[in-house]
């Protein structure tokens, strides 16, 4: 159970990830448009996976929001730039969290999304941290995933 909650939070980051990368598409300057397009494609890729993961716990894989709402306004591409390094982050957080729940092939699978959005993280920001996933929940945060469905106030779920 504890790994299919770490699976479902894993894919709810995926979701919000796909969306916020919509929005990074639309403010982003012409030169990073193909970067974004990789990071894009490779989030609704291993949200697919992690669809099929949960449905191979015997779960049923929560469906994307209709909406996140954004940490803060994205009115330009430099914006544009901090909101795609705080979704790969924000993933980070989650496959450390995914990493520590499971076992096995699973587990590799989890470090490699957590390297992955570790290395995109320091291509928007040009720097990084030297526990990729932990910053996070150092800070004295919760654990780094965004909610997932509506969340009854009416508002759109938070990225």
């Amino acid at each position: 159970m504890k790994e299919l909650n770490a699976v479902q939070a894993a894919l709810r980051a995926e979701h919000a990830a796909v969306y916020g990368y919509g929005v990074v598409g639309g403010r982003i300057a012409a030169d990073r448009k193909s970067q974004v397009r990789e990071c894009y494609d490779a989030h609704r890729s291993r949200r697919d996976a992690l669809r099929r993961t949960i449905r191979s716990l015997g779960g049923d894989p929560e469906p994307a929001a209709a909406a996140y709402a954004l940490p803060f306004a994205v009115p330009d591409s430099d914006a544009a730039v901090r909101l795609a390094a705080q979704l790969e982050d924000r993933l980070a957080g989650v496959y450390a969290d995914l990493v520590r729940a499971s076992e096995g092939r699973r587990r590799r699978a989890a470090a490699d999304a957590l390297r992955e959005a570790a290395v995109r993280s320091v291509r928007w920001k040009g720097s990084g941290v030297a526990f990729p996933g932990l910053t996070e929940l150092g800070a004295g945060e919760a654990p780094a995933s965004p909610s997932g469905g509506p969340n009854g106030s009416g508002t759109p779920d938070a990225l």
